[in-house]
């Protein structure tokens, strides 16, 4: 059955590909850039660079590996079957990663992914880029692919996709390291001490849903202790970080290319609205724990105002959240300017509104981080649901831009962690993608636009 699934997601994505291009017959938005770009090198003209791309090559040297293998020619619709191959390998490989995160066997067959991981591929942002010539899916298939092998334990392996996966986006450099600290807080949770051994010293890391504030200190206290342990297998993370450093130093910065349009800025509330986005595409999945959504609403509800003191909390970190809002929200030029994308809209007709409107969403925003941490800290220690977090920080806080294709990579990794889906939960999450899908794709491909762009992500 999970075979049947996959032919299907293969055979939709193949057939929107060919209406894709039937329809899209000129290169669009940023395809302009990375098309010719791609052409020059089959041309093998590897030293033209046009200066406005700021990422760096990937993707066109995995059009050219395709050209040279199979003979392709590098045309826009050969092109954009890059990144649809990318797409359909997707379900494969987070295979392996929801059934590490559910300590489940892999399925026996290499082309039957499980029902679950299909689904995941089909979330709405990385199924519409899979048809575009962009790097957002490949760079996705190798950061998961590289958390895959950190997890089996396959370091090397982790550290050589991890540095592909920075060939397609060099901020990829981050989740090459969440591999690597992900992969040894599972390894620190489950290792055992030969009988001869002397114990080997143990990292304080208690359950999610039961830990305290001074638990986080204390596991941060011990954690030196634990180092020894685990920096050995921190060599090939270190040898693809120092490669990254040493392209920083070389390049004068992370950014490739056009610099002026991509300057790095403190953005709060960017972590707000992907809290936000992440609950809106993920509620079956959070709804489909213990008791259902009755119980996750009264359980988030007894986590903020559950008494005197959590009341005092959530009231005083909402202070806190106010005045990051009005201190660190960027109202990008190209968000106010761009009225082909969603956010442009959602931005003029809510958050414009009133000055005092983006104020009203900071309890929705508090209640979402409480959804998803109860619900991916149901089966995970304290660190480990903590981690993915904390390495969201440095991918999400700089970019001043407020786009959605940034929330790819962070989504896929914490839905992934949400175990215990009931089948329905399932299959709800599946029709509500895919409604998002034949809509936004629907309205990309065939909506009257009147002097305006076609209308995407």
């Amino acid at each position: 059955m999970s075979a049947t699934y996959y032919v299907v997601f293969c055979a939709v994505c193949i057939s929107v590909l060919k209406q894709f291009n039937a329809v899209v017959t000129e290169p669009y938005m940023d395809e302009p850039f990375h098309v010719p770009q791609a052409q020059a090198y089959c041309e093998g003209k590897y030293t033209t660079w046009d200066p406005k791309i700021t990422t760096p090559p990937g993707l066109y040297i995995s059009s050219l590996i395709l050209k040279r293998i199979f003979m392709f020619k590098c045309t826009l619709p050969m092109l954009r079957l890059t990144t649809t191959l990318s797409l359909l390998g997707l379900p494969i490989v987070l295979t392996r990663l929801v059934c590490y995160h559910q300590r489940q066997r892999t399925p026996s067959s290499f082309i039957a992914p499980s029902p679950e991981a299909v689904v995941l591929s089909a979330f709405p942002l990385a199924w519409f880029y899979g048809f575009f010539y962009y790097t957002e899916v490949p760079s996705l298939v190798f950061v998961v692919w590289t958390v895959v092998a950190a997890s089996q334990g396959n370091h090397w392996l982790a550290g050589l996709l991890g540095l592909i996966s920075c060939t397609f986006r060099q901020t990829n450099i981050v989740w090459v390291l969440y591999a690597y600290a992900s992969s040894q807080l599972m390894y620190l949770r489950f290792r055992r001490a030969s009988p001869a051994a002397q114990p080997p010293a143990k990292l304080h890391d208690p359950p999610a849903l039961e830990a305290r504030l001074s638990d986080l200190i204390q596991s941060i206290m011990c954690a030196p202790k634990i180092l020894p342990g685990i920096l050995p297998s921190f060599i090939p993370y270190a040898s693809v970080l120092a490669l990254f450093l040493a392209f920083v130093k070389w390049n004068g910065g992370i950014v490739l290319g056009d610099k002026s349009n991509h300057i790095p800025s403190l953005h709060v509330p960017q972590l707000y609205y992907f809290l936000a986005s992440a609950t809106i595409f993920a509620w079956p999945a959070l709804i489909s724990g213990d008791g259902g959504a009755c119980t996750l609403l009264c359980d988030v509800h007894a986590r903020m105002f559950g008494d005197k003191r959590r009341t005092m909390v959530t009231a005083a970190l909402s202070i806190f959240m106010a005045a990051t809002v009005y201190l660190f929200t960027i109202h990008h030029p190209f968000l106010l300017s761009d009225n082909r994308h969603y956010t442009f809209y959602v931005w003029r007709r809510i958050f414009l509104l009133h000055p005092f409107v983006p104020y009203l969403f900071i309890p929705g925003y508090i209640a979402c981080g409480w959804a998803w941490f109860l619900r991916v800290g149901r089966d995970q220690t304290l660190l480990q649901t903590l981690i993915l977090p904390v390495f969201v920080l440095p991918t999400l806080l700089p970019t001043p831009l407020l786009e959605p294709r940034y929330f790819l990579i962070p989504y896929i990794l914490l839905r992934a962690q949400v175990v215990g889906i009931a089948p329905w939960a399932v299959a709800v999450e599946a029709l509500w993608y895919a409604a998002i899908n034949a809509l936004t794709m629907g309205i990309f491909l065939f909506a009257e636009r009147e002097g305006v762009g076609r209308f995407m992500w």
